[in-house]
């Protein structure tokens, strides 16, 4: 029987912030999996944002051509439906998806009919579990996590989000959820939750993974995408794991203070500019929800340990499914697969969360291959993008990756082959509705460099990530660096999307 595929990811994980890593950062079981297999530690997310990044992992196509420019854009059902769940299905895979998908724009300006979408809570009256992009059962998370300030609206879609409402009596969990259970620092959307653990999304999406499990068909090999929506903001740890890092003992970046200056023009706008939204709330959460005050050190520290603690309960239920595995006796033929869309600014260049600017805080995530042949121990440096893993999979399946597909399978990479790779690809196209300035971001990203190129006015920047790692010095109009421009540049151009660049950008709503 073909080999089983486990996907799991998390949302705005950091490259960096895993235990082997970074010491101070509590992951044992990512830190096991990264033992037992293959670390990618060059692999980066084809967008800086939630739903292009993750309509390109499914589909393996950058987000020009899949369409998905930006968060608001929903994923063409058709397209969605040809990635690789669909794929491994027609292959005789039975295929489930449990947590957070953004596959949808869940706050539209009307009603779109897509199980995402805050207007279709009728459809979950009715039982709905699935299919959807490909996924024959599905159990949702839409939002995994609540904002103070934009409460929910009824019905609420999403599986987890129903079940949470009933936990306790008259909107209990909601209720604790907002408590602060310590007086912190009062860093921005920052909080140790009083929420019980038993109700947190991480540990329902790792409930629902483990029953899927031990009740699917044996007779089929399956390909699951268990999705947590942590460690998004709001920073909302619950106890005990908000304990777990404490703030006096967490590295604050050395490069902490906004250096604009030094930077295009467009890191200033999109700041500065103001979101071009009619909705009075969207517009409200564009300007203040999505761009963090400037934090003291003490609000940064709190901040980045609530993150890590967050990592951690994620980990905690990596953990769980990894037991699980074991315990039905799966882990031989499973492949185990750990990712995440993208990262996190975390104070570093004195910004917070994603935006515009492409940091390899941003940039890079973390990729973990576990399974059946791949080299236990590794870390491969070579520049990959969550883009591979379709054809990835697809391989895995016995099926052969199609042509068109702009990811390239790691299968040999996984086994130890020598396969070096050029470049990796990133894109974000960026209207005035997201912070007042239209924008056209283009990045190629080597081994040791990396260059962005925002299309409509010719800026760009460029960065010797060998020499300078902490990315302070641009060298994109320094003559000296005229050699490495023009390479870059040359890599660029071989973007396979750039025959899309044009194409109308319908937005249908804004999260």
């Amino acid at each position: 029987m073909a080999p089983n595929i486990i996907f799991i990811t998390s949302d705005q994980h950091r490259a960096d912030a895993m235990g082997f890593l970074k010491p101070e950062v509590h992951t044992p079981h990512l830190d096991r999996l990264s033992a037992d297999g293959t670390h990618f530690g060059t692999c980066i997310t084809p967008s800086y944002v939630c739903q292009p990044a993750r309509a390109s992992i499914l589909t393996g196509l950058l987000p020009l051509t899949h369409g998905v420019r930006d968060n608001g854009i929903d994923l063409p059902p058709d397209t969605g439906a040809r990635g690789f769940a669909g794929q491994l299905g027609s292959r005789g895979y039975e295929t489930a998806f449990f947590g957070k998908a953004h596959f949808s724009t869940k706050a539209t300006f009307a009603a779109t009919g897509t199980p995402e979408d805050q207007y279709n809570g009728a459809l979950y009256e009715r039982g709905w579990e699935g299919p959807y992009m490909g996924f024959q059962h599905v159990n949702l998370s839409v939002v995994g996590h609540f904002h103070k300030d934009r409460p929910p609206k009824r019905p609420l879609v999403g599986h987890w989000e129903r079940w949470f409402l009933e936990r306790g009596h008259d909107e209990e969990a909601l209720r604790v959820w907002a408590e602060e259970v310590e007086a912190g620092q009062g860093a921005a959307q920052t909080w140790a939750s009083a929420l019980p653990v038993a109700w947190h999304s991480s540990t329902w999406i790792a409930d629902r993974t483990i029953e899927w499990l031990s009740r699917r068909d044996r007779r089929k090999p399956f390909c699951i995408w268990t999705s947590f929506p942590d460690p998004h903001h709001p920073f909302d740890c619950p106890l005990p794991w908000s304990r777990l890092h404490r703030p006096a003992e967490i590295s604050l970046p050395a490069n902490r203070v906004m250096d604009l200056d030094r930077r295009p023009w467009w890191h200033r706008a999109s700041l500065e500019g103001k979101p071009e939204l009619d909705d009075p709330v969207l517009r409200r959460f564009r300007e203040k929800g999505s761009r963090m005050p400037v934090q003291s050190d003490g609000q940064l520290a709190e901040m980045t340990a609530n993150y890590y603690g967050m990592i951690s309960l994620v980990d905690h239920s990596v953990g769980r499914i990894l037991e699980a595995l074991s315990h039905l006796q799966l882990a031989d033929e499973t492949y185990v697969v750990y990712a995440s869309d993208h990262g996190d600014m975390l104070g570093n260049h004195g910004l917070y969360l994603k935006g515009p600017t492409p940091y390899e805080d941003l940039l890079r995530v973390p990729l973990l291959v576990r399974g059946p042949g791949v080299e236990a121990g590794a870390t491969v440096n070579e520049p990959v993008s969550t883009l591979d893993l379709a054809p990835t999979f697809m391989e895995w399946s016995g099926a052969q990756p199609g042509a068109n597909l702009h990811g390239s399978s790691l299968a040999g990479l996984c086994r130890g082959e020598d396969a070096p790779r050029e470049a990796a690809y990133c894109e974000w196209h960026v209207e005035p509705s997201r912070c007042g300035v239209a924008l056209r971001l283009h990045t190629v990203r080597t081994r040791t460099a990396k260059l962005t190129v925002e299309a409509n006015s010719g800026a760009g920047e460029m960065y010797d990530l060998a020499a300078d790692p902490d990315e302070m010095d641009n060298l994109f109009d320094k003559p000296e660096a005229l050699a490495l421009r023009q390479e870059l540049e040359g890599l660029l151009a071989k973007a396979p999307s750039r025959s899309a660049e044009a194409a109308p950008l319908p937005i249908v709503g804004m999260t």
